[in-house]
């Protein structure tokens, strides 16, 4: 079987000659509407709030065929969450019993391939097998070698999590090989939305994209956590799962959506024009998008946009710290899961209309005024056992805030999904991906770096009567910890660093958010489809 890679590139075709324009516009909108004709520039000068007709999808039933469409992406989702939610959300509560946040920050490292997939994405969209299907011959490897993968590491578990510390760098470097496979079929994934779905049920690819994710994540994260926890265990009378038996599980899960794939799923086959692109023609392309002043647009308010939520996804965490059981966490994103589903599926529904960045614009003063909340919520944290009253309390506010945590990434996914280009579609959607997820990656490192870089800790030692202060930054990491408490210490925290970096990040986020993400986003809304799309000569 050969592989094939197209002969052909992907041209744009040459800007219509600069038309005089009112003087009060600037230079970048004048460069940015020269590709458009003076329909799509009318259309484009139109605030956000007015309605573009033209772009208003006619509400149709979703067909049969749709339906099929979107569990096949439920379940490849699904498949692409589990390694995530290993490598963002179980192994890392397993590792904070034992390591530093900046020992985490390392590990926190493996979650950046899936930030990083546009490098490689290019190869996904242009290489593939004819006979196997252009998104199949990636999809098919990828679930195998992760599903090995999985079966490799339930094998070594035991030997990497007795003794974290020592094997840091081999467990970094298991996780960033998990998530890159996943980053990589994610690619293919997307690409076949574009494909599979029917024009008017595209802004649907977000929501399976959310129903998949979210339920391999939190399968990986809390219900995990829940079933690993000897008294969650002895509360319902069942045996303790294993890590290594949990990801035994989910390496036939995968062997198995490979083989249905396989023998009884058939690709569609593209159009040529589509499906005959080279190595080449592809990275050109990426880069002739970034130079489109809209995309770079998107692209700055992606990078910044997340940075005062980071500091927040560090809350459950400081929980665990506080005290908060992991079954009981687990308990409370179960209940929110439910409310996640629903608010995907509102989210698209909002977004299917003529202004589709309104729920993703709309959500961040909740996801502001939660973020305070969480702040409040560490900080007034009671002794344990909690009260059922304070555990009812986390409950709401974990699917309120949740809820509008999802209804921003499937508003912005929703986005994405209208405006790419099929004919690069994987690579396009990739693009755009790329620089969401990066937003809320990259600074990650420095959050939790910051945690332990603020952070002043104490070591208290009762001596005949009398209490003798020991400064030691190290009591900050749980191996100071141990220390301080094998010379009969007690360590205390005189300035915990979560607080400061979450109200550095708040701060920075709202007014990046007035005076950038809105007038921005009225720009980037009020362009019409065509705008974002590639000509052929």
């Amino acid at each position: 079987m050969a592989v094939t890679s197209s002969l052909n590139s992907i041209h744009i075709s040459p800007r219509t000659p600069k038309t005089p324009r009112n003087a009060v516009e600037d230079e970048d909108d004048d460069v940015e509407l020269e590709l458009l004709n003076e329909e799509e520039r009318r259309l484009a000068d139109r605030d956000i709030d007015e309605p573009v007709e033209h772009e208003s999808p006619a509400k149709k039933p979703i067909s049969a065929k749709d339906k099929r469409s979107m569990a096949l992406l439920c379940v490849l989702y699904l498949i692409q969450g589990v390694p995530l939610g290993l490598a963002l959300g179980s192994v890392p509560f397993l590792l904070k019993e034992h390591l530093s946040y900046s020992q985490l920050a390392t590990f926190a490292l493996s979650s950046y391939p899936y930030s990083l997939k546009l490098l490689w994405s290019p190869i996904v969209d242009s290489m593939f097998f004819k006979s196997v299907g252009r998104r199949k011959s990636w999809i098919i490897p990828m679930q195998l070698i992760v599903g090995s993968l999985m079966l490799y590491i339930s094998l070594n578990v035991e030997k990497l999590l007795k003794d974290p510390a020592r094997h840091l760098t081999e467990l970094t470097v298991i996780f960033t090989s998990l998530v890159t496979l996943s980053a990589t079929q994610d690619i293919a994934v997307d690409g076949w939305a574009l494909t599979l779905l029917s024009q008017d049920c595209l802004s649907y690819a977000s929501t399976c994209q959310t129903i998949g994710l979210n339920t391999g994540f939190f399968a990986s994260f809390t219900v995990f956590l829940a079933f690993n926890s000897e008294a969650f265990a002895h509360r319902w009378g069942i045996p303790v799962l294993t890590l290594g038996a949990y990801l035994r599980f989910w390496s036939i899960v995968c062997y198995c959506v490979t083989v249905w794939l396989i023998f009884f799923k058939k690709e569609d086959k593209e159009a040529a024009t589509e499906a005959d692109m080279s190595i080449a023609s592809v990275y050109k392309t990426i880069w002739t998008i970034c130079q489109l002043k809209h995309v770079q647009l998107l692209i700055l308010v992606h990078l910044f946009a997340k940075i005062g939520f980071v500091a927040h996804e560090a809350t459950s965490l400081k929980l665990v710290e506080k005290g908060l059981k992991r079954e009981d966490l687990a308990i409370a994103v179960l209940i929110d899961f439910p409310f996640q589903i629903l608010g995907g599926w509102l989210a698209a529904k909002w977004s299917r209309g003529d202004k589709p960045l309104r729920p993703w614009l709309y959500a961040f003063w909740p996801r502001f005024l939660f973020g305070v909340v969480s702040v409040f919520t560490v900080y007034w944290f009671p002794k344990p056992p909690i009260s059922p009253g304070f555990f009812a309390y986390l409950i709401a506010f974990t699917v309120i805030s949740s809820f509008t945590s999802t209804v921003q990434f499937v508003g912005i996914s929703a986005f994405h999904t209208r405006v790419s280009d099929p004919l690069i579609g994987g690579t396009y959607m990739t693009l755009l991906n790329t620089f969401t997820n990066l937003g809320g990656t990259w600074p990650k490192w420095f959050v939790l770096k910051g945690v332990d870089l603020f952070s002043i800790a104490t070591c208290k030692i009762p001596d005949a009567g009398s209490e003798i202060l020991v400064k030691a930054t190290e009591c900050v990491s749980e191996a100071g910890k141990s220390h301080c408490k094998a010379i009969k210490g007690n360590c205390v925290m005189e300035r915990d660093g979560y607080y400061i970096v979450t109200t550095a990040g708040m701060i920075f986020g709202m007014i990046f958010l007035v005076g950038f993400i809105y007038p921005s986003a009225r720009k980037l809304q009020a362009l019409p489809t065509s705008a974002w799309r590639l000509k052929q000569l």
